[in-house]
């Protein structure tokens, strides 16, 4: 039986030839945190934002688009039929005959695929466990959070305290929106993922020394 100790260095090198981590989350969870301390540990690629910008290159669309439409719910049909109309000028050519937000979210699919298919990284969001639904060799993590963690969160990144749990509601909303519209499956629904932490109760650095053990119980079963 291979042992992996406690730090992680074994499971480290196991990582960089094996795992692909995507992470979903709620607003305020502290999920980007979680999977770049993750990513850190592993000494692995950490894609988040930077995806917008592997996006925007491979694609040929403007970067600041897929900010501007980065994990929000599609809009009205007719938004869609005049955004379509702009923008042609993709050099590629590969969505031009869709609206706006749907190649977006294309160009934001293939980025996803690519780098997953150069090797591990972790994947925050943007539907990745969607994305990479028949890759082997891919763990799908949700992190969650009391809404009092999650609220108290919201106002340490600039949120004002008396709107700070609208502001997390509406974020998750968006989120849910975003993800049960471009996946065939629901936002924060357990059987989309193998592993549920709750940074609430687990603390940041908690969550990923579970993550740790997890990936490394994963490969002893393998």
């Amino acid at each position: 039986m291979i042992y992996f100790p406690a730090d992680g260095r074994e499971l480290t090198n196991m990582a960089k030839t094996s795992m692909v981590i995507t992470i979903g989350r709620q607003y305020g969870s502290g999920g980007r945190v979680v999977g770049r301390k993750l990513a850190e540990r592993l000494e692995i690629p950490y894609y988040d934002k930077e995806l917008l910008s592997e996006a925007a290159k491979d694609s040929g669309i403007c970067e600041e688009l897929f900010e501007n439409h980065d994990e929000k719910p599609t809009r009205s049909f007719l938004f869609s039929l005049v955004t379509g109309m702009q923008g042609r000028t993709d050099p590629t050519g590969a969505y031009m005959d869709m609206p706006l937000n749907h190649r977006i979210f294309l160009a934001q699919f293939d980025a996803i695929r690519r780098v997953a298919g150069q090797g591990p990284c972790v994947i925050v969001g943007r539907c990745a466990d969607y994305v990479l639904r028949d890759q082997p060799n891919v763990v799908n993590v949700f992190i969650k959070a009391d809404m009092q963690h999650r609220v108290q969160r919201a106002v340490s990144l600039g949120a004002d305290p008396s709107r700070a749990e609208d502001v997390v509601r509406k974020a998750d909303k968006q989120r849910a929106s975003y993800y049960n519209y471009y996946a065939t499956s629901t936002w924060g629904d357990v059987t989309n993922y193998d592993l549920c932490l709750d940074t609430g109760k687990l603390g940041y650095d908690g969550a990923v020394e579970l993550l740790v053990e997890y990936l490394a119980l994963r490969e002893r079963l393998k």
